[in-house]
């Protein structure tokens, strides 16, 4: 019996495996949706001078044996789809990727997705049965891992709207429940943080929205159809130029203070490694030029929000927000001692 069967990704059927589902389709839409959305793709690119070649030497030395890419996260689909594409073009690595059982509004959705390699994260439930799922969960992908294989999640459960990209400690608990030693657990995973920057957000005027209507009313729940609105958008809306940075593995930086650690508690264990990954993506963001024609593409994205008691100086701030966030944490990551 298998007990993955209600969220593993479906292996692909022998009818598929020589022509490769991913290349039939999904690869195949990838490349339509650059030229439909006019969309830059990169993988590294930019300033990279905080990269030395030894650490492009590291990065593929990582990848030997799978990995797990923790990532921020903008948007809901195309996070994981832009990842996969680049790893394949670039690697020909194929990622397992999360994805969250609230985005399966159709059976034919989930059937899709699981072909392409998503396995579902679960999120229904109380305490009790969140607890048993993120076991269940956890799990699955320490078994994933232990066949060598590479796996993307993001670094926190739900986009990060304001642009601040923090890792939730939770998600590392998650991923480590059940391990007596939470760094021998983590050294398993693999984990390469990756930087995923979009030069313009095609969801920012709907996360600034949601942002008013969340502070207006704190019970406010997303309705029915909001989630497949920022999907579309996010797919098909602009994006200009899009930069993903694979960072070494975070083994590098346990081993290297293996005995400071060591000496933590647990909590103070996960802390650290959350904070050593929020800097390896802060490190990795690709900085845009940003001149008054994008004070312009603002107003524009600010007359684009319609709803009730517009609170027009909030919703600027909070678009404003979500662009500066990531270049204040990239720069206070160039000036942090890397220790």
């Amino acid at each position: 019996m298998n007990p993955y069967k209600d969220i593993e990704a479906y292996r692909v059927s022998p009818l598929l495996c020589v022509t490769d589902f991913l290349l039939v389709f999904p690869l195949l839409q990838c490349i339509r949706l650059r030229k439909a959305t006019s969309l830059s793709l990169e993988l590294g690119g930019g300033d990279t001078e905080w990269q030395s070649d030894e650490d492009k030497k590291m990065i593929r030395e990582d990848f030997r044996h799978g990995a797990t890419f923790l990532t921020n996260h903008r948007d809901i689909i195309m996070d994981a789809a832009w990842l996969s594409y680049l790893l394949r073009t670039h690697y020909f690595i194929r990622p397992y990727m999360g994805i969250g059982n609230n985005l399966l509004s159709r059976r034919w959705i989930e059937w899709l997705v699981r072909f392409n390699r998503c396995y579902v994260v679960v999120r229904d439930g109380g305490v009790k049965e969140a607890m048993k799922n993120a076991q269940h969960l956890s799990s699955y992908i320490q078994y994933l891992r232990s066949k060598g294989k590479s796996i993307w999640l993001a670094q926190r459960e739900g986009r990060a709207k304001d642009g601040n990209d923090l890792t939730q400690p939770a998600v590392l608990k998650m991923l480590t429940i059940g391990e007596s030693n939470f760094l021998d657990a983590i050294r398993r995973l693999n984990i390469c943080p990756v930087s995923i920057n979009y030069e313009y957000d095609p969801c920012d005027y709907l996360k600034a929205r949601e942002m008013q209507l969340r502070r207006d009313n704190p019970q406010w729940k997303k309705p029915k159809g909001e989630d497949e609105l920022s999907m579309k958008t996010g797919i098909s809306g602009k994006k200009g130029r899009v930069v993903h940075r694979i960072t070494p593995s975070i083994n590098h930086w346990i081993d290297t203070h293996r005995e400071a650690l060591d000496a933590m508690t647990r909590n103070e264990q996960v802390n650290a490694v959350a904070k050593r990954i929020d800097y390896q993506i802060h490190i990795g963001y690709e900085v845009y030029e940003r001149g008054e024609a994008f004070e312009t593409y603002l107003k524009e994205r600010l007359a684009m929000i319609d709803m009730p008691n517009k609170d027009e100086a909030f919703l600027m701030d909070k678009l404003r927000e979500m662009y500066r966030n990531p270049v204040l944490n990239h720069q206070a990551a160039k000036e942090k001692k890397d220790n």
